[in-house]
């Protein structure tokens, strides 16, 4: 033999004793032991580990990547995108960015007179134009003059905080969380926060934080609604804006976003386009273009590196992503993700013991796929449903994913000791002494007639066969097909049920049993069969045939007699009766 096909048999063979080892050890009950030990996984992972939490972000990107009902984005929420092109349109006046405050000033000025709903700057003025003065000074008159401009402000690193002189109650908008007789509000606390540096900004209150915190993979799902730090309400620009406009404020610190779609869904204008035309005399755009708008200031060019990734883009940019918050806000529409653990963690245990008394109980491949297939279909398309046709996000995800991982461990061992666990009677057999006594039912479905030859006998038709006879009687039996789909001798056996028990010699009682059960099948034979395969009695027949069996090494050598003899009793009856 070479050391190839040594090699190959090695590995058969350790497969096999690995097989008969597991078969021995744990037999059925592997599966109960399995869903034990899932159980316990699915409670510290609900309450300590979190290791389906990634697995759950990932689901919820696909299916709001490919889900079919997308909203649309609100037509009145306008991007004024200063973007590559108007960076490179504007360069030559008046240089690289930042460019002078007075342009936006001048861009504020102008577009004021349309009488937009709101003019929101995703740009953070933190600093003085030290080399222009005078172009700050006019930004600040400008925004002094109006009642509906809103600027962000940037929360640093909190381990900063202590280095900060800016408390909380100083800043414009900023309210204290709990009430005057349950006070939450830590009084002396500071923050760490950049605020915009002109005081007119700070003056009208109209200021949010526009901080974007990615989920731990990086990806932007969620949106900040406020801050609660050392007992303040830090409110986000988003929820600034709802405030003022009376939009929905929704309770939670941050919501889960409801996308409108890929980047640049929003209507988009370039700022040096706009600008340009409110500067000139003979202009040609629409004069009522922003009336009732709520304009977004902002920047797409990637040069300002203000990107993101989101579950719909590697490349987000964060004015869209602001945008969207808006737009979330003012619909009211943003997804609610119900933290239901209690109600995950009961559904996962029930798919996984559902899961587990299927195969417990041996119903059958064929039976236990269909039904794990449908529950786990269902569990997704519940998930798939809910963020199509509502603002909930159910998701189950975690369900799915530990039940796929039981049912594929469960599946595994099946297909490991499936025929350890079916030869029942020959292995008890093998492991008890003595004379025992062997009944062997054998059913012979009608090789050549129109049954097998239009091939109605598939191998999930015969499963379904082999787990409804295996669940009739009392008495312990192993059922088993013979397919006879090799050549030769075997042929003649073509789908032949081979129904065995076992018991002591001198077992009266267990004797009776086995031959009530046996009566029973007979009973059951044709209605099993006709309910399948919508056989007639001509379609089969059977044969009961009992004899000793010899207990330990023997016992495969008298299970071989008695199978030879049964045939042979058969095929005499049968003359005898003809």
């Amino acid at each position: 033999m070479n050391p190839l096909a040594a090699l190959s048999f090695r590995i058969r063979r350790f497969k096999h004793e690995l097989s008969v080892l597991l078969a021995r050890k744990w037999k059925n009950g592997f599966y109960l032991y399995l869903a034990g030990l899932f159980s316990v996984l699915i409670i510290a992972d609900t309450t300590v580990l979190h290791l389906t939490a990634n697995m759950k972000q990932g689901a919820f990107d696909m299916m709001v990547k490919y889900r079919l009902m997308v909203p649309k984005a609100d037509q009145d929420i306008v991007i004024v995108d200063i973007n590559e092109a108007s960076l490179a349109a504007m360069a030559k006046d008046y240089g690289r960015w930042p460019w002078p405050r007075q342009v936006l000033g001048e861009f504020v000025e102008q577009i004021e007179k349309q009488h937009p709903k709101a003019v929101v700057f995703d740009v953070l003025f933190s600093d003085a134009d030290v080399f222009n003065p005078d172009s700050d000074a006019y930004f600040n008159e400008v925004i002094a003059g109006t009642n509906n401009t809103y600027f962000p402000m940037l929360r640093l690193d909190p381990s900063d905080d202590k280095l900060s002189q800016i408390k909380p109650g100083m800043i414009p908008g900023v309210t204290a969380i709990g009430t005057e007789s349950k006070p939450v509000a830590d009084p002396d606390a500071t923050v760490a926060v950049v605020l915009p540096f002109f005081q007119s900004v700070l003056d009208s209150g109209r200021l949010g934080l526009h901080n974007i915190y990615p989920d731990a993979d990086g990806i932007v799902r969620q949106y900040p609604v406020y801050r609660n730090d050392y007992g303040w309400k830090l409110p986000s620009l988003p929820l600034r804006v709802a405030q003022q406009l009376g939009y929905t404020q929704p309770d939670a610190e941050r919501v889960l976003l409801n996308w409108r779609g890929p980047p640049f869904s929003y209507r988009s204008v370039s700022f040096s386009d706009v600008f340009r035309d409110l500067s000139s005399e003979h202009k040609t755009r629409a004069p009522d273009e922003f009336t009732g708008k709520i304009v977004i200031i902002g920047s797409t060019a990637p040069s300002l590196f203000d990107i993101k990734p989101t579950p719909l883009s590697r490349t987000h940019p964060g004015v869209e992503i602001l945008a969207t918050a808006l737009d979330n806000f003012k619909h009211g529409d943003f997804l609610r993700f119900p933290d239901a653990r209690i109600a995950y963690l009961l559904l996962a245990l029930t798919v996984v013991w559902a899961t587990a008394w299927g195969f417990y109980r041996d119903t059958g491949r064929d039976k236990i796929d269909g039904m794990f297939g449908a529950s786990q279909f269902i569990l997704i398309g519940i998930s798939y449903a809910s963020i199509n046709f509502t603002n909930t996000y159910i998701n189950l995800t975690g369900p799915v994913t530990l039940g796929l991982a039981y049912f594929t461990i469960a599946r595994l061992y099946d297909y490991a000791t499936s025929r350890e666990l079916k030869l029942g009677t020959v292995r008890e057999a093998q492991q008890r002494s003595g004379e025992l006594r062997g009944v062997l039912m054998l059913i012979r479905l009608a090789g050549q007639s129109s049954l097998s030859n239009e091939g109605i006998l598939n191998d999930s038709l015969r499963e379904k066969i082999r787990t409804a006879m295996s669940k009739i009687g009392h008495s312990p039996k192993s059922v088993e097909i013979i397919k006879g789909n090799q050549q030769g001798v075997w042929n003649l056996f073509e789908d032949t049920l081979a129904i065995s028990w076992l018991c002591d010699a001198t077992d009266e009682t267990g004797i009776l049993s086995i031959t009530q059960d046996s009566r029973e099948l007979e009973e059951a034979i044709g209605p099993i069969l006709h309910k399948h395969i919508a056989a007639t009695d001509r379609d089969y027949a059977c044969f009961v045939h009992e004899g000793p069996i010899s207990g330990g090494a023997e016992a495969r050598d008298s299970w071989r007699c008695l199978f030879a003899e049964a045939v042979l009793h058969w095929n005499q009856t049968k003359k005898e009766q003809a």
